[in-house]
């Protein structure tokens, strides 16, 4: 009589699977990267925009310090007998110091350089004088042709993103370690909006289990520090606060809170045009409370209103983001974007994904399999996986749309923190070891590669 096997062995077998396909898919990315008579403009190190460059320095000792204590010190035991208080607050303390640590290997410079380059918002941001004059031209600097077109970030977003660091020039934070040390607090505080957001849903005790993978993997290498990473908490914090209106008991808070979540995701569409995409989390994030009850739909209704007025705020003040997309569009693929193939990049891209989220992504993802699915169907069900079933939609869309080929470990951090749900899956006795695999992946990358975030 044949022996069934253990529901055990199928998940392990699963996670094991998941991981190698995610290792499979990057080797031949690179190696596909690499062949004679292929370019895909990415640089040495592609699929990875980066550069070979061995080295240690001010932040390898805390690193590795880190690796040791999050593998040794079973961070899980703190996590789920932790105040709520008290553990987000530790949460954010470490992605912080994860982050510094990893961007020290390059010493200041590491978080103070990164943001003063030429095509970083930055250094347009310590010209600007006049806001209103900068949104009524904004669209006009967009193309190439112009003599005093925007440098390839600033044009590549709606000037949400280049108004961010005009703001912080203004407060006297305009030098670039200034600048680099407030965008790694920000983001620091984005496993604090996804753990906020799961509380609300019902999934405390889920996302308890999952914090550390949230605040310590390769992801931070680009958290640390990239405009991106901004964007990522600004996100992030949206979806926390459609949460916190959808599960409000007094109807007062509840539209007040819609009101601010409707603002915030406004901002989101104004600090970067894949950014809308996190619509699908946030209607993940209604689903997960209750399906498409009436005051659920008045609650939507509320946070689109909010967020059409900051989008004619703008385009009263002088952007009109109708305007500007398509022409964006069109400087997309004036530039570099018209020579990397799309028939490479739409797959290698899921490589880089494999990468900055960590092959435990896919290992989580494998695991999940058939309940994941379910998810999308029986959205209350379980409410971690909802989140996660939206953010890989959102994922799907972006990458289908060609207009994100290479560089997403950068652009895609918005979606990396919902995604890392989805290792509420895991089976406890294996998180320890994956911990060790993205902290492990996360300074080996930092260590050899240079990367330009």
């Amino acid at each position: 009589m044949p022996v069934r096997p253990r529901a055990g062995s199928r998940t392990e077998r699963a996670l094991v699977s998941g991981v190698l396909v995610a290792v499979a898919l990057f080797a031949l990315a690179a190696l596909v990267a690499h062949l004679p008579g292929i370019d895909v403009h990415a640089g040495s190190a592609a699929p990875l925009l980066a550069a070979w460059g061995p080295r240690v320095g001010v932040g390898t000792a805390p690193a590795l310090a880190l690796v040791w204590w999050s593998t040794t010190q079973h961070p899980w035991r703190a996590t789920s007998t932790m105040g709520w208080g008290r553990l987000l607050t530790s949460v954010w303390a470490l992605s912080l110091t994860w982050m510094l640590s990893l961007a020290l290997i390059d010493g200041v410079a590491g978080v103070g350089g990164v943001l003063t380059h030429d095509s970083e918002y930055l250094v347009t941001a310590r010209g600007v004088d006049d806001v209103g004059e900068l949104l009524r031209s904004f669209v006009s600097r967009i193309p190439l042709s112009p003599n005093d077109h925007w440098p390839v970030h600033v044009a590549g977003h709606p000037p949400g993103a280049l108004l961010f660091f005009v703001g912080l020039v203004r407060l006297g934070l305009g030098s670039g370690l200034s600048a680099g040390l407030v965008v790694c607090i920000v983001a620091a505080t984005t496993p604090v909006a996804v753990a906020v957001t799961c509380r609300a849903l019902g999934a405390e005790a889920r996302v308890r289990s999952v914090l550390p993978l949230l605040a310590i993997g390769p992801f931070a290498l680009w958290q640390a520090v990239s405009a991106d990473a901004v964007f990522a908490a600004v996100a992030a914090w949206s979806i926390a606060l459609v949460a916190l209106a959808a599960t409000a008991s007094r109807r007062s808070v509840a539209f007040g809170l819609a009101a601010a979540a409707g603002l915030a995701l406004g901002g989101c569409v104004m600090l970067s045009y894949g950014l809308p995409l996190v619509g699908a989390v946030a209607v993940a994030v209604l689903a997960a409370v209750g399906g498409w009850r009436a005051d659920l739909l008045r609650l939507a209704a509320a946070i689109a209103a909010a967020v059409t007025c900051v989008v004619l705020g703008f385009a009263l003040a002088g952007f009109a983001y109708w305007d500007a997309y398509p022409v964006l569009h069109q400087r997309y693929w004036d530039g570099l974007a018209s020579a990397r193939p799309a028939a490479y990049w739409v797959w290698a891209n899921l490589a880089l994904l494999a990468v900055c989220a960590g092959p435990l992504l896919f290992g989580s993802l494998a695991v999940a399999g058939r309940r994941l699915v379910l998810s999308v169907r029986r959205p209350q069900d379980d409410p971690a996986l909802t989140l996660v079933a939206g953010a890989f939609l959102a994922v799907l869309v972006a990458d289908l749309s060609l207009m994100s080929k290479a560089e997403v470990e950068r652009i895609w951090l918005p979606f990396v923190p919902w995604l890392l749900l989805s290792a509420v899956v895991l089976p406890v006795r294996w998180r320890r070891t994956a911990l060790f695999v993205q902290a492990g992946l996360a300074l080996l990358v930092q260590s050899l590669l240079v990367t330009p975030w």
